[in-house]
């Protein structure tokens, strides 16, 4: 008799494989760096390029050492990641901040540009938690896919997949236990993107500190660009 699906992927354990692609996290980053460039001038903090250079001075060596999966992991390598990402984070909270401000205490006229501004803002912040939650979830991208099960951090984020092995069988095939399932780049903007709309958890479950921390400044950011930039923005249209 042939194989279950799960036993063939069993037979090619995580680190024994490929790691992630490359291309989606670079991507992302360079979405993110495009949307504060379109960003108008006064929520601005240094001049228009600045930061995104910095970013790219961020990004080149990190594709260096993975050019095209993410197989290899250095103390470098870690810190470059994560201030990256703390580099697009900062950037998007303080252009929000500067954005509520200029609401607050400006007289604001371009009701079109504030709309605008506000989905930039939103989408960007989508962007960077999604990293964020990519970067630190089971010891980040590199871990999950390289290190045995066994030797992986605590979980950050339980997953649907992680619970589901004694579904039907269709679905049981897929999960964490059966298949050694880890999550990849999409699951975490999939988390973002849920995140950011619902303003709480849907499928995927926060079980570490640092993810409900980090979770609950997305919901406060996301709601405050929803409920009081878009709203004074349409009003300033009427």
């Amino acid at each position: 008799m042939g194989r279950s699906r799960a036993e063939a992927r069993l037979s090619h354990p995580r680190h024994d494989r490929r790691g992630e692609p490359r291309l989606p996290a670079v991507l992302a980053t360079l979405a993110a760096g495009g949307l504060y460039v379109a960003l108008p001038q006064q929520l601005l903090i240094a001049p228009r390029f600045v930061l995104p250079a910095l970013e790219l001075l961020l990004l080149v060596p990190l594709i260096a050492i993975n050019p095209r999966r993410l197989t290899r992991q250095t103390r470098t390598f870690r810190v470059l990641s994560l201030t990256l990402v703390l580099v697009i984070a900062a950037m998007n909270l303080t252009a929000l901040g500067i954005l509520v401000h200029e609401l607050l205490h400006a007289q604001v006229h371009d009701g079109r540009s504030l709309l605008a501004a506000a989905l930039q803002v939103w989408l960007t912040n989508i962007i960077v938690f999604g990293l964020a939650y990519w970067e630190m979830d089971r010891g980040g991208p590199v871990a999950r896919t390289q290190a045995p099960r066994a030797e992986l951090p605590l979980a950050d984020f339980r997953f649907s997949q992680d619970e589901n092995d004694d579904a039907v069988q269709e679905v049981s095939d897929g999960a964490s236990k059966n298949s050694d399932w880890v999550p990849t780049l999409m699951d975490y903007l999939y988390i973002s993107v849920t995140n950011s709309t619902a303003f709480s958890p849907t499928d995927t479950m926060p079980l570490s500190t640092r993810a409900k921390l980090l979770m609950s400044v997305e919901s406060v950011a996301a709601l405050m660009t929803s409920l009081l930039v878009i709203a004074r923005a349409v009003s300033i249209l009427h």
